[in-house]
């Protein structure tokens, strides 16, 4: 049976190494050494890029956590997708990248996303808006969830 596809936004692994809240961190944790063999695990340039702002050795950690994931690419699909989300006022103008995250799994045909980004990303009326979107723009619908989701 083939894997689910799963696409991991910076604040996935950001979240690993986050001491700041610590049940979050605790969930992440669990989430890498007992549930993400069982998905065929994606990524973006988007993820790496916000991943190397970080300091070292915190940025050698997140992209040591990261390398055996495949890397998918913004292309000029996805900012369009991601424009058309941000237009319809479903992810602020102030946090394309966001909509980026998400527009470049949906090019791709993954099938969940997922985040801690509780703001922008992994709500109901976020949800059910991109998938409106994704449907009237022939694009399929996606599953948007937190790690401790899955």
């Amino acid at each position: 049976m083939k894997k689910e596809s799963l696409y991991l936004d910076t604040s996935v692994p950001s979240a690993y190494y986050d001491e700041r809240n610590k049940e979050r961190q605790k969930e992440t944790i669990k989430f890498f050494s007992e549930k993400i063999q069982d998905y065929e695990v994606y990524l973006s340039d988007v993820t790496i890029a916000e991943l190397e702002e970080n300091e070292e050795p915190l940025r050698g950690e997140l992209l040591s956590l990261v390398k055996d994931f495949t890397e998918l690419l913004t292309t000029e699909e996805v900012v369009r997708l991601a424009e058309v989300y941000v237009e319809n006022k479903i992810i602020p103008k102030n946090h394309k990248e966001d909509a980026l995250h998400i527009a470049i799994a949906i090019v791709n045909e993954i099938d969940i996303v997922t985040s801690w980004n509780l703001e922008h990303i992994v709500r109901l009326k976020t949800r059910r808006e991109v998938n409106a979107t994704n449907i009237l723009k022939g694009y399929k619908t996606i599953e948007i969830v937190l790690p401790s989701e899955l």
